[in-house]
């Protein structure tokens, strides 16, 4: 038995007809019977008997239309709790970023989020390679995702937004004879000795890109994912490296410059399952998130 099926008996007892089910749910006569059928096959004991032309409740089915009552009670009571629920403004919010945009965003949301009747933010750091990213949505109301800008979409399984598309810049030791140059090529940077992510992640397709327009394979010499040690790994001599723009922390000793003849771009997307921005604290949240990244393009330019 389901919700529609008791709330036909229960109509069927105040209204006394099938017909006068039918006319007052808006579906056909033939329609109440089917469900009023489908309902006896899992009861028992007869629900309804021929009275002359009309069908009317048994005992049995007067009992059970009584429940159905108190069960429509309760589901009301039910789906007012949800709906209670779904506009609370506060309430924890549980959001996940990678390492470099958790280290932007996080202490901008916490300031946006503070003062009573705000969200609760939760934070985690999350780095995992790009296809892991739609999985965490699982557990976290909110992901935030680096994708490349030409890489492949999110599965349809996530709704994503855009909060940034940022650059990716060389980063070279202050003192570097590169660091003169306003802008760089493939072909400046190919001979370089190059402190990468690891595979897996997509900074990795930008920098087989570099490879490929300058016609010749990088010296890898270092994998790193983290950008706050990578610059401190380029600062002390070690390479040069891709940084995004905005996001990554600035370095005394080091410098960044844009990369022309390659695609250098990323996407930092947030990602979530449908149902989460349900809640008005998840939607305050995004809201606030997308105001942090306003604010870290134009701190950024």
């Amino acid at each position: 038995m389901d919700e529609r099926q008791l709330r036909i008996l229960r109509e069927l007892g105040d209204l006394g007809s099938v017909s006068a089910v039918a006319e007052a749910l808006h579906v056909t006569p033939s329609a109440i019977s089917q469900q009023l059928r489908l309902l006896q096959r899992s009861i028992p004991v007869p629900l309804t008997e021929r009275a002359g032309r009309k069908v009317v409740l048994t005992d049995a089915g007067q009992a059970l239309a009584a429940a159905a009552v108190q069960v429509e009670t309760a589901l009301a009571q039910a789906r007012n709790t949800i709906s209670d629920f779904a506009e609370q403004p506060d309430g924890d919010v549980s959001v996940a970023a990678f390492h470099s945009a958790a280290s932007a965003f996080f202490p901008l949301l916490l300031r946006g989020l503070a003062g009573p009747g705000r969200p609760r933010p939760a934070l985690a750091d999350e780095d995992v390679p790009q296809d892991r990213f739609p999985t965490l949505t699982r557990d976290y109301d909110l992901v935030l995702a680096h994708r490349l800008d030409h890489g492949p979409p999110w599965p349809r399984t996530v709704t994503s937004t855009t909060l940034l598309r940022e650059p990716l810049d060389v980063a070279l030791p202050a003192g570097h004879p590169l660091a003169a140059e306003p802008r760089l090529t493939p072909r400046d940077v190919a001979d370089q000795p190059w402190i990468t992510v690891h595979d897996g992640f997509p900074l990795m397709s930008t920098i087989e890109a570099i490879a490929s327009v300058a016609n010749r394979r990088l010296d890898i010499v270092h994998r790193i994912n983290e950008f706050a040690v990578v610059a401190e790994v380029v600062a002390a001599g070690g390479g040069i490296a891709l940084m995004p723009r905005w996001t990554a922390r600035p370095h005394p000793d080091v410098v960044l410059r844009p990369l022309s003849g390659v695609r250098a771009r990323r996407d930092i997307d947030v990602l979530h399952r449908p149902e989460r921005t349900a809640r008005r604290a998840v939607r305050t949240v995004l809201a606030e998130l997308h105001r942090a990244a306003a604010a870290i393009q134009g701190r950024g330019r």
